[in-house]
Protein backbone atom coordinates (compact mmCIF):
# COMPACT_ATOMS: atom_id res chain seq x y z
CA UNK A 1 0.00 0.00 0.00
CA UNK A 2 1.55 3.52 -0.46
CA UNK A 3 2.77 5.76 1.89
CA UNK A 4 0.54 8.48 3.12
CA UNK A 5 2.11 12.09 1.84
CA UNK A 6 2.63 13.72 4.59
CA UNK A 7 3.83 17.21 2.57
CA UNK A 8 0.63 19.28 3.11
CA UNK A 9 0.90 18.84 6.95
CA UNK A 10 4.48 20.09 6.77
CA UNK A 11 3.83 23.45 8.76
CA UNK A 12 1.61 21.43 11.49
CA UNK A 13 4.56 19.04 12.33
CA UNK A 14 6.86 21.81 12.43
CA UNK A 15 4.46 23.46 15.10
CA UNK A 16 4.10 19.96 16.72
CA UNK A 17 8.08 19.31 16.37
CA UNK A 18 8.91 22.70 17.86
CA UNK A 19 6.52 22.34 20.71
CA UNK A 20 8.45 18.81 21.64
CA UNK A 21 5.64 16.38 20.52
CA UNK A 22 7.18 12.81 20.05
CA UNK A 23 7.38 11.36 16.69
CA UNK A 24 4.29 8.40 17.98
CA UNK A 25 2.20 11.68 19.29
CA UNK A 26 2.31 12.98 15.68
CA UNK A 27 1.93 9.54 14.47
CA UNK A 28 -1.12 8.95 15.80
CA UNK A 29 -2.67 12.61 15.03
CA UNK A 30 -2.00 11.91 11.26
CA UNK A 31 -2.81 8.05 11.59
CA UNK A 32 0.61 7.21 9.81
CA UNK A 33 3.62 5.26 11.53
CA UNK A 34 6.67 6.70 13.72
CA UNK A 35 8.81 5.61 11.16
CA UNK A 36 7.22 8.03 8.65
CA UNK A 37 7.63 10.98 11.02
CA UNK A 38 11.11 10.42 12.02
CA UNK A 39 11.65 10.14 7.78
CA UNK A 40 9.60 12.90 7.08
CA UNK A 41 11.25 15.14 9.99
CA UNK A 42 15.19 14.36 8.64
CA UNK A 43 14.52 14.77 4.80
CA UNK A 44 13.28 18.50 5.97
CA UNK A 45 15.03 19.44 8.33
CA UNK A 46 12.54 19.84 11.34
CA UNK A 47 14.01 19.66 14.63
CA UNK A 48 12.72 20.50 18.31
CA UNK A 49 13.54 24.37 19.57
CA UNK A 50 16.49 25.01 21.05
CA UNK A 51 15.83 27.45 24.08
CA UNK A 52 17.52 30.16 22.38
CA UNK A 53 14.49 30.18 19.83
CA UNK A 54 11.42 31.93 21.12
CA UNK A 55 9.33 30.89 18.88
CA UNK A 56 9.26 27.57 20.46
CA UNK A 57 9.06 28.61 23.66
CA UNK A 58 6.73 26.54 25.59
CA UNK A 59 5.37 27.13 29.15
CA UNK A 60 6.03 24.77 32.01
CA UNK A 61 2.94 23.42 32.01
CA UNK A 62 2.10 22.95 28.88
CA UNK A 63 5.24 20.72 28.71
CA UNK A 64 3.92 18.56 31.29
CA UNK A 65 0.35 18.42 29.00
CA UNK A 66 2.55 17.35 26.43
CA UNK A 67 4.06 14.71 28.45
CA UNK A 68 0.98 13.23 29.76
CA UNK A 69 -0.52 13.51 26.26
CA UNK A 70 2.49 11.37 25.02
CA UNK A 71 2.21 8.79 27.82
CA UNK A 72 -1.46 8.46 26.40
CA UNK A 73 -1.14 8.24 23.07
CA UNK A 74 2.13 5.62 23.85
CA UNK A 75 -0.45 3.51 25.67
CA UNK A 76 -3.15 3.56 23.28
CA UNK A 77 -0.50 2.53 20.68
CA UNK A 78 0.78 -0.32 22.66
CA UNK A 79 -2.92 -1.06 23.01
CA UNK A 80 -4.02 -1.62 19.94
CA UNK A 81 -0.57 -3.42 18.75
CA UNK A 82 -1.30 -6.44 21.98
CA UNK A 83 -4.59 -6.63 20.29
CA UNK A 84 -3.36 -6.49 17.01
CA UNK A 85 -1.00 -9.21 18.05
CA UNK A 86 -3.75 -11.05 19.84
CA UNK A 87 -6.42 -11.21 17.38
CA UNK A 88 -3.83 -12.80 14.72
CA UNK A 89 -2.93 -15.53 17.20
CA UNK A 90 -6.88 -16.39 17.55
CA UNK A 91 -6.69 -16.73 13.79
CA UNK A 92 -3.60 -18.44 13.62
CA UNK A 93 -5.18 -21.30 15.76
CA UNK A 94 -8.30 -21.19 14.10
CA UNK A 95 -6.23 -21.80 11.10
CA UNK A 96 -4.63 -24.36 12.09
CA UNK A 97 -7.76 -26.32 14.23
CA UNK A 98 -9.17 -26.32 10.87
CA UNK A 99 -6.09 -27.60 8.73
CA UNK A 100 -6.26 -30.68 11.54
CA UNK A 101 -9.70 -31.05 10.85
CA UNK A 102 -9.57 -31.22 7.55
CA UNK A 103 -6.50 -33.64 7.39
CA UNK A 104 -8.12 -36.13 9.83
CA UNK A 105 -11.34 -36.17 8.02
CA UNK A 106 -8.91 -36.77 5.03
CA UNK A 107 -7.19 -39.29 6.79
CA UNK A 108 -10.82 -40.83 7.79
CA UNK A 109 -11.65 -40.52 3.76
CA UNK A 110 -9.12 -42.51 2.38
CA UNK A 111 -8.79 -45.23 5.07
CA UNK A 112 -12.59 -45.83 4.03
CA UNK A 113 -11.93 -45.69 0.43
CA UNK A 114 -8.74 -48.05 0.76
CA UNK A 115 -10.83 -50.36 3.19
CA UNK A 116 -13.08 -50.49 0.77
CA UNK A 117 -11.23 -51.18 -2.52
CA UNK A 118 -10.00 -54.21 0.11
CA UNK A 119 -13.73 -55.22 0.64
CA UNK A 120 -14.05 -55.05 -3.73
CA UNK A 121 -10.67 -56.65 -4.22
CA UNK A 122 -11.71 -59.38 -2.27
CA UNK A 123 -15.55 -60.04 -3.47
CA UNK A 124 -13.84 -59.80 -6.74
CA UNK A 125 -10.75 -62.38 -6.47
CA UNK A 126 -13.63 -65.84 -5.89
CA UNK A 127 -15.32 -64.76 -9.05
CA UNK A 128 -12.58 -64.73 -11.13
CA UNK A 129 -10.84 -67.53 -10.10
CA UNK A 130 -14.16 -69.60 -11.17
CA UNK A 131 -13.92 -67.90 -13.96
CA UNK A 132 -10.99 -69.14 -15.40
CA UNK A 133 -11.82 -73.14 -15.23
CA UNK A 134 -8.92 -75.52 -16.12
CA UNK A 135 -9.48 -78.08 -19.14
CA UNK A 136 -11.30 -80.78 -18.46
CA UNK A 137 -9.49 -84.01 -17.67
CA UNK A 138 -9.87 -86.60 -20.33
CA UNK A 139 -11.08 -83.98 -23.28
CA UNK A 140 -10.13 -83.64 -26.31
CA UNK A 141 -7.82 -80.87 -27.35
CA UNK A 142 -9.93 -78.00 -28.76
CA UNK A 143 -12.45 -78.93 -25.47
CA UNK A 144 -12.24 -76.34 -22.93
CA UNK A 145 -13.99 -75.46 -19.50
CA UNK A 146 -15.41 -71.94 -18.93
CA UNK A 147 -17.86 -70.06 -16.99
CA UNK A 148 -21.47 -68.08 -18.06
CA UNK A 149 -21.50 -65.32 -15.41
CA UNK A 150 -24.28 -62.28 -15.19
CA UNK A 151 -24.04 -59.68 -12.69
CA UNK A 152 -23.95 -55.76 -12.51
CA UNK A 153 -21.59 -55.79 -15.39
CA UNK A 154 -23.69 -57.47 -18.06
CA UNK A 155 -23.05 -60.79 -19.27
CA UNK A 156 -20.07 -63.05 -20.01
CA UNK A 157 -18.64 -65.99 -21.24
CA UNK A 158 -15.00 -66.84 -19.29
CA UNK A 159 -12.69 -69.02 -20.58
CA UNK A 160 -10.05 -71.34 -19.57
CA UNK A 161 -6.99 -69.33 -20.57
CA UNK A 162 -5.26 -72.22 -22.21
CA UNK A 163 -7.66 -71.54 -25.15
CA UNK A 164 -5.05 -69.45 -26.26
CA UNK A 165 -2.51 -72.28 -27.20
CA UNK A 166 -5.32 -73.55 -29.07
CA UNK A 167 -4.53 -73.94 -33.34
CA UNK A 168 -7.87 -73.60 -34.26
CA UNK A 169 -8.93 -70.71 -31.67
CA UNK A 170 -5.87 -69.06 -33.34
CA UNK A 171 -7.06 -69.69 -36.73
CA UNK A 172 -10.73 -68.67 -36.31
CA UNK A 173 -11.27 -66.79 -33.11
CA UNK A 174 -8.52 -64.88 -32.39
CA UNK A 175 -9.26 -60.98 -32.06
CA UNK A 176 -12.43 -59.26 -32.45
CA UNK A 177 -15.42 -61.66 -34.35
CA UNK A 178 -18.81 -60.95 -34.60
CA UNK A 179 -21.09 -63.90 -33.14
CA UNK A 180 -24.63 -65.18 -32.91
CA UNK A 181 -25.76 -66.69 -29.90
CA UNK A 182 -28.43 -69.28 -29.58
CA UNK A 183 -29.87 -69.57 -26.19
CA UNK A 184 -31.21 -73.22 -25.75
CA UNK A 185 -32.35 -75.33 -22.37
CA UNK A 186 -29.17 -77.45 -21.73
CA UNK A 187 -26.54 -75.21 -24.05
CA UNK A 188 -25.72 -71.97 -25.29
CA UNK A 189 -24.66 -72.30 -29.20
CA UNK A 190 -21.48 -69.63 -30.09
CA UNK A 191 -21.16 -68.94 -33.69
CA UNK A 192 -19.60 -66.63 -36.05
CA UNK A 193 -21.92 -64.28 -37.27
CA UNK A 194 -23.44 -64.84 -40.90
CA UNK A 195 -23.06 -69.07 -40.42
CA UNK A 196 -25.28 -71.68 -40.61
CA UNK A 197 -26.00 -73.79 -38.44
CA UNK A 198 -24.35 -76.43 -39.89
CA UNK A 199 -21.34 -74.74 -41.60
CA UNK A 200 -18.39 -76.23 -39.20
CA UNK A 201 -15.59 -74.50 -41.16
Amino acid sequence: MARRSLRPHLNQIRTWVRQGRTDAWVAHQLEVTGPEIADFKDKNGLTAASPDDPAGAVAPEDVDLRAEDDAQIAAELEAAEAERKAEAERKAAEEAAAAEKRAAEAAERAAKAAEQGEDDQDDDRPRRRRRGSRRSRGASANAFEGTFDHGDEGYGLWLDPAVADSPVYAEHWAGHRPVEVTIEGDQIIIRRAGESAGDES
